[in-house]
């Protein structure tokens, strides 16, 4: 009986360790087939994302492209939609590899995470960042009529099983897809018993994608901060005086005390060497890019006025021999090497470096928006140590710059590195441009040479030819000089009409012969006290300064009006011997003094103001084409001898006027007055 007893619960114990045994390997297939299940998830639905990706960027984007439409921006669409799709495309390989090792496979997954990991930082945080531009275009292409018809058109073309209603649908996958894979591993970790080794590899993928994702969302909070300050404002005077509020100004009063004290050292500045370096080569970049830009836009300028003259087009009867040769190469090098190569200069290097200067905009506001912000932070910090505690707006702004620091201490080393490349791209760029423009100048002058007769003589030899050539240059020169003053005529006077002779004799009466200046050109005032006077007037001179000191306005008296003219449009009046009055003349002269009169120089003139008589001529001021043989053609400047100063009727509105022995009629208001002075260096025939 006793045995009986002993073995009932016996049995009983038996089968409790039984059932808790079958109740743990219940448990454990379930998580193993959850677990499996989980892993099944992580590659099927990583499958079905990149088919997702390649879909919108080889059917909805090339779709797009082929219509060119106006106004959609692609690459402000999709981003570094393709750099996410190289990755995922390597990272979805590795995760069906993994299929094939049963008992490794979680740890090759684990593995497989951490190995990529930086790079999908890398590229998801530049995507996400640049999501919410993306979705205001998605956006503002709905608010357009034809553009959002055109994508609808696109996604139904190409995409129809999934029933899109707009870009979005693809276009946010990605931000999910990087927030999910977190979620996704720790479904897997649920699953898998913690004391295995397989447990805590997991573990360590599940928290570096979950720092993955913190990064990302601390880089995109860093990238609206610099959005928000790194553009350029052009702003009125009256938007800055409309901004100005009590707040701003308290707060802008104490960073100008703060950076006071800094200057005068009363407080200690905040040290970040490592800034500090960023931003002293970024400051040597910027300014030698402003240098090459500023250098290469007065290249440009030159180049410019370079090719701006083109004697080669005038129609010059030169014979065939070096200068018409000569003449070839040059019209060639304007037509053709120059302009191509302005053309390539301005593709290959203008404009890059005009992009690249607009690229240093943003840094470099964000550069002064941290000092600015420093000096907040510098304040906030001092109070906080005083009072021990900061309010929400404080804590903000303390945010503010620590964003602000730590973007541009990411960002700048790159920026500095590619705008270095750009640059030393660039100088290589117009190295090379000079070296082939002097190539191309050297291998059209080098044809040329070899036709010309000089063309394969030794150096020596040539510049023999050069000096006789010259030699003989001169000669030539120095004959036709000498053939220039003999035979040049002396412009022909015309007698004064009584106002104008009075008005000069009026001037010479009050001021002297030696204070006399003629106008060099017309002269037209623009400022009170100004006098407008014409080419050829004459003047006196009362004072060479004006009221302010300077020595380059005169003040003058035309025969009535006083006032200011340029100095440098006067030059000193000497007018030339004149003929004596008719009525001086001898009258009974025998035929050899009267044939000698002409060649006997004038008796100088007395002292006497009185017999002062100033030369002048008339001549066309415009040019004239006659209507009628009654009338005669002129051309402007052509000197003219007016015969009577009226027509038949006595109009004084026409003129007979005797132009290289014809005579006709002018209108009067195209003759100018003006005195002949004796260009300098002529001799008269003798």
């Amino acid at each position: 009986m006793a045995s009986t007893h002993t073995e009932e619960p016996l049995a009983e114990d038996t089968a409790d360790h039984d059932a808790h045994i079958y109740e743990e390997v219940m448990f454990c297939e379930k998580m193993e087939h959850s677990q499996r299940l989980a892993v099944e998830e992580l590659i099927t639905t990583e499958a079905s994302y990149v088919h997702n990706l390649q879909l919108c960027l080889s059917d909805i984007r090339a779709h797009l492209q082929k219509k060119q439409l106006p106004g959609l921006d692609l690459e402000g669409l999709f981003s570094n939609i393709d750099d996410i799709l190289h990755v995922s495309r390597r990272f979805l390989r590795g995760l069906q590899d993994t299929a094939t090792q049963e008992h490794e496979q979680l740890l090759s997954i684990s593995t497989l995470f951490q190995e990529f990991k930086e790079e999908m930082e890398m590229v998801y945080k530049i995507y996400c960042a640049s999501y919410e531009h993306a979705l205001l275009l998605v956006e503002s292409y709905r608010k357009d009529p034809r553009l959002q018809e055109e994508i609808m058109d696109t996604l139904t073309a190409t995409v129809p099983h999934t029933s899109a209603s707009d870009l979005s649908f693809f276009l946010v996958m990605p931000v999910q897809r990087v927030t999910k894979y977190p979620l996704l591993l720790g479904k897997i970790l649920e699953n898998t018993p913690a004391s295995t080794s397989t447990h805590a590899a997991l573990d360590a993928a599940v928290r570096a994608m979950t720092q993955v994702n913190a990064n990302i969302n601390e880089y995109k909070r860093r990238r609206e901060v610099a959005t928000k300050y790194n553009k350029a404002e052009q702003l009125t005077l009256r938007d800055r005086f409309a901004r100005l509020n009590t707040h701003s100004i308290a707060k802008k009063t104490t960073r100008l005390s703060r950076l006071l004290m800094h200057e005068a050292g009363i407080v200690a500045k905040t040290e970040d060497k490592e800034y500090d370096d960023l931003e002293e080569k970024f400051q040597n970049v910027a300014s030698s890019v402003a240098a090459l830009k500023e250098n290469m836009a007065s290249y440009l300028q030159h180049l410019e006025a370079f090719l701006l003259p083109t004697p080669h087009k005038c129609e010059l009867q030169i014979e065939e021999g070096p200068a018409q040769q000569y003449r070839r190469l040059a019209e060639h090098l304007h037509r053709a090497v120059f302009p191509e190569f302005r053309r390539r200069l301005d593709r290959l290097v203008w404009q890059p470096l005009c992009s690249l200067a607009e690229m240093l905009v943003g840094p470099q506001q964000l550069v002064k928006k941290r000092l600015d912000k420093l000096l907040d932070y510098e304040e906030i910090q001092e109070r906080k140590s005083e009072t021990g505690s900061v309010t929400y707006d404080e804590e903000a702004a303390m945010n503010t710059y620590l964003a602000i620091n730590a973007l541009l201490v990411a960002e700048l080393p790159r920026f500095n590195q590619v705008a270095m490349q750009l640059l030393g791209q660039l100088l290589g760029s117009f190295i090379v441009l000079q070296q082939d423009l002097a190539a191309e100048v050297l291998h059209e002058a080098k044809k040329e040479l070899e036709q010309m007769p000089h063309g394969h003589m030794l150096l020596p030899a040539f510049w023999r030819m050069v000096e006789d050539s010259l030699q003989q240059s001169g000669v030539q020169l120095r004959t036709f000089i000498q053939a220039f003053e003999t035979v040049t005529p002396n412009p022909v006077p015309q007698p004064l009409n009584p106002a104008e002779e009075r008005k000069v004799l009026s001037l010479v009466s009050k001021h002297g012969p030696d204070k006399l200046y003629q106008v060099t050109s017309n002269i037209s005032g623009s400022k009170d006290m100004d006098l407008t006077l014409q080419r050829g007037q004459i003047v006196a001179l009362l004072q060479s300064v004006d009221t302010k000191g300077n020595t380059g306005r005169w003040l003058v008296d035309a025969g009535g009006p006083r006032g200011f003219v340029p100095a440098a449009k006067l030059q000193p009046y000497c007018p030339g011997p004149i003929q004596q009055p008719r009525m001086q003349m001898p009258a009974l002269e025998s035929g050899t003094e009267r044939r000698r009169h002409s060649y006997v120089p004038p008796e100088a003139p007395k002292p006497q103001v009185a017999t002062f008589t100033p030369a002048f001529q008339v001549v066309a001021g415009f040019s004239f084409t006659a209507r009628s043989p009654q009338e005669l053609s002129l051309q402007a400047g052509q000197p003219v001898v007016v015969l009577e100063p009226h027509d038949k009727k006595g109009s004084t509105e026409w003129s007979l006027v005797e132009v290289n022995g014809q005579r006709g009629y002018v209108p009067s208001s195209y003759l100018l007055t003006v005195p002949v002075q004796e260009p300098a260096g002529w001799s008269l025939p003798v």
